[in-house]
């Protein structure tokens, strides 16, 4: 805190602060499903574990260096839901986890293989690159594409042999980690612009958003669904026509409700991790 900071309460201990400005929600979702994923591609348990651990490590990294630099702007949004503005914990302590995070996370991927290691580790930098300043360019959702790219192709490479995952694999992993980006902005857009940031989503505005938004989830669940050598049965066309449902009526909804399309972007990748859990060894 700089001398022209006001001091705030603090709501709950440092260390319960310390967890939730990791985002432990969306840290904790992102592991599981990497690691179902991994499961399903053919990984036994001591791999799935490796994968888990080093993926764990990569999500807390971002979450906390998000809210360490973004404690600003939420400040001046007067965000006090957020760790840091209510004073739960102090940015610098959190600064320090997402350091101590990325540093575990280096060894954890490489762990699971050089190669492997290296995609993990470079989707992790592409988003603190986000952190750090591309969220306010209109490059905003590339690191989102190539962080969400780089999760299934850490999941086969890891594999014995490290195979690489199938095009169809990685191209509906970049939709999805744009669909994310677009349905995570859309609530803060006007927060966004009054604390100077212009990314993507910000410059397209709240309804060119809500109407894009559908396209790469709805993409996404249809490589998913029906792309590679042995596409997926009436099952996988039944997940991919509730996939397109759900993304589309999340978009009309979302009309007066700008939280609803976000909540239906996390259904959609879920159910398109089902769809990649069901491919299986087909993914790579």
């Amino acid at each position: 805190m700089n001398a022209t900071e006001q001091p705030v309460p603090v709501r709950g201990g440092a260390v319960t602060g310390l967890l939730t400005a990791c985002h432990p929600g969306p840290a904790a979702a992102v592991t599981v499903l990497v690691t179902v994923l991994a499961a399903a591609a053919g990984h036994d348990g001591r791999g799935c574990l490796a994968v888990a651990a080093a993926v764990l490590a990569g999500q807390l990294s971002v979450g906390w260096c998000n809210d360490a630099v973004d404690a600003g702007r939420d400040r001046a949004a007067g965000r006090h839901g957020k760790p840091v503005v209510s004073g739960a914990v102090g940015a610098g302590t959190v600064r320090c986890a997402a350091v101590v995070a990325l540093v575990l996370a280096v060894p954890l991927s490489l762990a699971c293989g050089a190669l492997a290691g290296g995609v993990h580790l470079a989707g992790v930098a592409a988003a603190w690159a986000y952190d750090l300043g591309l969220k306010a360019t209109a490059w905003s959702w590339l690191p989102y594409a190539a962080g969400f790219a780089a999760l299934p192709a850490f999941v086969t490479l890891s594999l014995p042999g490290g195979p690489w995952p199938a095009w169809w694999v990685v191209a509906a992993g970049m939709l999805l980690g744009v669909g994310a980006h677009l349905g995570n902005v859309l609530p803060d857009i006007g927060h966004d612009l009054v604390t100077g940031v212009r990314g993507w989503p910000q410059r397209l505005g709240p309804a060119r958003v809500r109407r894009l938004l559908p396209v790469p989830l709805v993409l996404a669940s249809l490589l998913l669904a029906f792309a590679g050598p042995r596409p997926g049965g009436p099952g996988a066309a039944g997940a991919a026509g509730a996939a397109v449902a759900v993304a589309v009526a999340g978009a009309l909804v979302g009309r007066g409700r700008p939280r609803v399309p976000f909540v239906a972007a996390v259904v959609v990748a879920g159910i398109d991790v089902a769809l990649l859990v069901a491919r299986g060894a087909a993914i790579t």
